[in-house]
């Protein structure tokens, strides 16, 4: 078992560069698989979910290479297979196979994919777009049946703007016949990403990063390029332990336009950050002002910054409120924080937080990816020595961060117990 151990306190100074978007690359390196030739994504992070998505791709057939942050995949010999369970239901992302295997083979089998346990995540929304485009869906003791005759393009309204309905629903509709147009579509620059990288291969799509994306069918798909979009959730994790703990602190390679929302807060709260370009510098303010963070799908606050920036408001002198409008269980972490020290009210999706609070280190629990974030945070800020266990979720979205951490001057080291 992986923990991580974490003297705090110490102040932060030099440079940590930003890899590639995991929330991107996770859509990236299915999509791959819609040619039946090759392709390269460079800026590739290396994280644990990359590892289990290109083991399911050999899987399917695909020769695949991954060095120097650049994976190259050529589908040549590749085959429609099912996702074997053991990797499907580890993996959220997985469910990305249904609409490509679904666009190229007209046939899919696949498990109810798995992930973080941060709410229900039901793919009602994915499915009810695979029927609009014309096939039919059978579930078997968990488990997906996708298939189809013809897959022909449709009109497809989302009840929500779910990033993973648009992006599956996006593969399947990019080789039917005729034009489909996706309402109330997510506006995510990952799915910007994906989409330049299925237009590279041929697709015709428009009106990416909008509420409507119109998608004409073509054919067939070409060889295609692309390079990942930084990671704006790791980005802001880094901003968020800047302003605490930064002397200096350079965060490196950054879309500011991708953060907008996050440096509005950072700000808001009195946060000290120069913006220069590509890069953030920050130094450590003492007084923080309170303030009230309410997740929301793009372009406001991401949900996968609201545990970290949960803890960032324990140090704000004053009563701040926390709401998560996008997965239910986004609160797991508040108990630990407060067994750290934080005053924390709980009250269903909504915390009252009241600060500031001084945190003590303690042995504390990775619940999933952004809870072992916020712990992490937690950590870095806390008096003495903090232990997080179940770290395998850290691992899967944060590329490197023991040696990036540690670079600047973070005392954090890794252990396998």
């Amino acid at each position: 078992m992986k923990k991580l151990i974490i003297e705090g306190k110490h102040k932060l100074t030099g440079t940590i560069k930003i890899g590639g978007a995991k929330n991107s690359v996770v859509a990236l390196l299915p999509a791959a698989m819609l040619t039946n030739g090759k392709s390269v994504i460079y800026n590739v992070p290396d994280i644990s979910d990359v590892h289990m998505l290109l083991e399911m791709m050999k899987i399917l057939g695909s020769d695949v290479t991954f060095e120097n942050e650049t994976v190259t995949i050529d589908n040549k010999n590749s085959v429609n297979k099912e996702i074997p369970e053991e990797y499907a239901t580890k993996l959220r992302a997985s469910y990305y196979f249904m609409g490509v295997l679904l666009a190229k083979y007209n046939h899919s089998e696949i498990s109810y994919p798995g992930g973080c346990s941060i709410g229900s995540r039901p793919i009602d929304l994915h499915v009810t777009g695979f029927e609009k485009l014309g096939a039919k869906i059978k579930i078997n003791n968990n488990k997906y049946t996708i298939t189809s005759k013809k897959l022909t393009g449709s009109d497809i309204f989302l009840d929500f703007a779910s990033v993973g309905a648009t992006l599956n629903i996006m593969f399947a509709a990019v080789k039917a016949e005729g034009t489909t147009n996706i309402y109330n579509a997510a506006k995510e620059p990952e799915i910007v990403n994906v989409a330049s990288f299925l237009n590279s291969m041929g697709a015709k799509i428009y009106g990416v990063g909008t509420s409507e994306i119109i998608i004409e069918g073509v054919k067939e798909l070409g060889d295609g390029i692309v390079e990942v979009i930084p990671d704006r959730i790791e980005a802001g994790t880094y901003l968020i332990i800047g302003a605490l703990l930064g002397k200096n602190l350079v965060i490196e390679g950054i879309i500011k336009e991708h953060l907008g929302s996050v440096i509005t807060k950072l700000k808001e709260i009195g946060c000290n950050l120069k913006i220069e370009g590509t890069t953030v510098t920050l130094n450590k303010v003492d007084k923080l002002k309170p303030v009230n963070v309410k997740t929301l799908v793009y372009p406001g606050f991401p949900t996968d910054l609201g545990q970290p920036m949960s803890t960032l408001l324990t140090q704000c002198e004053g009563e701040s409120l926390f709401e998560e409008t996008i997965y239910e269980n986004r609160m797991r972490h508040i108990k630990h924080l407060n067994a750290m020290g934080a005053n924390i009210k709980l009250f269903d999706q909504s915390a009252l937080i009241n600060g500031k609070t001084e945190l003590i280190g303690r042995t504390v629990v990775a619940t999933d990816l952004r809870a072992g974030a916020a712990m992490l945070v937690a950590g870095m800020l806390a008096e003495g020595i903090t232990t997080i266990t179940n770290i395998e979720h850290i691992l899967r979205g944060y590329e490197k961060i023991v040696e990036k951490l540690s670079s600047v001057g973070g005392k954090i080291r890794l252990i396998d117990t």
